[in-house]
């Protein structure tokens, strides 16, 4: 079963921040690969860390990612500029 990609509309409607594995299928990635990148601090998008076993997508930087507002800068790249 396929998951249709939501649109850039539907998604600017969408709570200040989202669960990944709904950010994922925005990314058109999976859940996996999405929490892979995170976790080594590669995401395109930014997230909150809420405790220590939950994280959440920021629907704000998805939608600036998705529209090409934001290039994708490594986490590192990001503080020194």
């Amino acid at each position: 079963m396929t998951i249709k990609a939501p649109t850039l509309s539907e998604i600017r409607t969408w709570p200040a921040t989202v669960p990944v594995a709904k950010a994922a299928t925005a990314l058109g990635c999976s859940r996996a690969q999405l929490y892979r990148l995170i976790r080594v601090g590669a995401s395109p998008v930014r997230t909150l860390s809420l405790g220590r076993e939950r994280v959440v997508v920021i629907t704000a930087s998805l939608v600036r990612v998705l529209s090409g507002e934001e290039e994708f800068l490594p986490h590192d790249e990001r503080l020194s500029a």
